[in-house]
């Protein structure tokens, strides 16, 4: 891509650019040319500078950033004007500049990417392999630019409800961290392979845990009448008798509850034993994607 465009001042015609939706940005090398002037057809293409400008012969640092290659060039040739009697000026993009991202947290392949001059938040998540896998809501992202502002945007917000407000534009030196779900422990007893505590991850259900835990069919499991005892916040405790076998069987996520620190379930042993081969292999069956 090469983006032109030519002011002439002093005259009633101006070309317009290749494109005059693009914005110069910092790190972009422009190509700034005077019509007649040799010092200007010599010149390297100057880069951006971090504070937006660029020096040229005559009228030394002009502020650029943020502007069209149209605008750009009639202010060069308006500020030309006190050594040039009407002078046309081109400017055009001779290379785009880039912004080095650093991305971690929950994300794919987390590492540092370059993103073309302009890039935004979701530029820097594609460029990380996308969000890692997530159940519920989408995450928060911390975004630190190099200016020291600290932003914190609602993936869910951006991704999911499409609200580009949330899309920030990154510079370089941005840092972006997506945050991942929270990890707790839970505790599992009963006729399960590896009865004790197992670690799950924010969002995770009944069905999760019991997998973890292991139910082959020498357990014994009772996915029927797995009962998962809950402390609330006021220190009451409760116990809930839950049918797995509703979720496994109809895909009735009320009978597949989201798990939370500190539970502890209790899956029972079968009375007939072997009857619960069925429900293990639909347990296989539902946690694989």
């Amino acid at each position: 891509m090469f983006i032109v465009a030519v002011a002439a001042v002093g005259f009633s015609a101006a070309v317009a650019a290749t494109s005059d939706q693009y914005l110069i940005h910092r790190g972009d090398q422009l190509s700034v040319q005077v019509y007649g002037e040799d010092s200007f057809k010599q010149l390297t293409p100057p880069t951006v500078l971090p504070d937006g400008t660029i020096t040229l012969p005559l009228i030394g640092r002009v502020k650029v950033e943020n502007e069209t290659t149209e605008a750009a060039a009639h202010q060069i040739a308006r500020q030309l004007q006190k050594y040039i009697r009407h002078p046309a000026v081109t400017v055009g993009i001779a290379t785009a500049g880039q912004a080095n991202v650093l991305v971690m947290g929950d994300v794919k392949t987390p590492g540092k990417y370059a993103l073309r001059a302009g890039g935004r938040l979701t530029d820097a998540i594609a460029a990380a392999g996308g969000l890692a896998p997530t159940n519920g809501a989408l995450p928060y992202a911390r975004v630190s630019l190099s200016d020291g502002t600290l932003s914190h945007i609602s993936l869910q917000k951006l991704l999911t409800d499409g609200d580009q407000t949330q899309n920030i534009a990154l510079d370089e030196g941005s840092v972006v961290y997506v945050e991942g779900p929270l990890s707790f422990d839970v505790e599992i007893v009963g006729a399960v392979d590896r009865p004790g505590y197992i670690q799950l991850r924010e969002g995770d259900r009944l069905a999760t845990a019991i997998a973890k835990a292991g139910t082959s069919s020498n357990s014994y499991a009772d996915l029927n009448h797995i009962f998962v005892t809950r402390t609330e916040v006021d220190g009451r405790t409760a116990s809930h008798e839950v049918n797995l076998y509703q979720a496994l069987q109809n895909g009735d996520l009320r009978y597949d509850p989201v798990l939370r620190k500190g539970d502890i379930v209790y899956v029972p042993q079968s009375r007939r034993p072997g009857s619960s081969s069925g429900l293990l292999y639909l347990l296989q069956r539902w946690l694989i994607p």
